[in-house]
Order: C-alpha cells, then structure tokens, then sequence
C-alpha cells in the first residue's frame, strides 16, 4: 500500500469521531488506531438498530470505542450537576437509552449500576456502540432525551 494513501487515512481518522480504522487492499492490510493497544478498550457489541426514525438502518458490525478519561466527580455547584460521577459521551452520534424502541431503557433515575454496566447506545456512522459505565453507584440525572443527537465529552447522566 502507498505511503500516500496511509497518510491520507491518518488525516481522515484524525479529522473524524472514529476511534479506528481498518482498510484491506489486496495482500496489504492496514489499522490504524487513536488509541495505543495498551490502553483498556472495550470493545462495543453489535446491536440491532433501533427504529427510532423513518429510514431503516443496517444492523452494525463490532467495532471499538475508546472512553475518555475519567473524569474527577464535581460538587453540586459545578455546570449545575448534582454531585457524582458525570458520564460523558465518548463520541459525536445519537444516545438511545434502550435496545429497540419499546424496550425497558438500560437505566433510569434510582437504578442501581456497576461498572461495566452498559447504560445506553450512540450511534455514530450506522454503527451502535453500548456505552457502560466506569463506577458503581445509583443513577441521580439522566441528562439526554432518546433519540437526542450528542457531541463528544457532552454529560450523559450522573451516577452518585
């Protein structure tokens, strides 16, 4: 594969909201990643697309996502969260807060959480990528509506 053509995607990668990319052409197989193979990444799990919309969406493939930091839980006074650990979003896409439309959403004020716990999906790209948490806790604020689109480091919910 051409060095140009690597090079392009670098800038592609790093200009867009994907964590990384894989391109197979002929023999030659690149990835690239945002994110080091030492870092912890959960991988997403493939969920079928809710039809929150009109259009009809392809189910997606795995695909990885990587959390930001986590960051410091903030007072009551801060941006106007009550206390607790703030989940941001760690990508540009549309929260849903359940599996499919009808379903029980993945959590609600008073549910209690553990890490890992998968707490909603943002699809970005046609890909639905499961958004878990990093603590244990109770749920205090959701703070996104279904089908609300979201922005990178955008607050999720609050989980004291």
């Amino acid at each position: 594969m051409d060095i140009r053509k690597i090079a392009k995607l670098i800038e592609m990668l790093e200009a867009s909201a994907l964590a990384e990319i894989e391109v197979t052409e002929g023999e030659a197989r690149v990835r690239l990643s945002k994110f080091s193979q030492a870092a912890s990444i959960p991988a997403a799990v493939a969920v079928p697309a809710p039809s929150y919309t009109a259009q009809t969406v392809a189910a997606a493939g795995p695909s990885s996502i990587a959390h930001p930091p986590a960051p410091a839980p903030i007072g009551p006074d801060a941006d106007g969260l009550p206390a607790g650990h703030v989940v941001r979003s760690p990508m540009v896409g549309t929260f849903y807060a359940s599996p499919q439309p009808g379903a029980p959403p993945f959590v609600k004020v008073g549910s209690m959480v553990k890490a890992g716990d998968t707490i909603g999906i943002i699809e970005a790209m046609k890909l639905f990528n499961q958004i878990e948490t990093e603590v244990a806790g109770q749920v205090v604020k959701v703070l996104v509506e279904p089908g609300q689109p979201v922005e990178f480091d955008q607050p999720l919910m609050v989980i004291a």
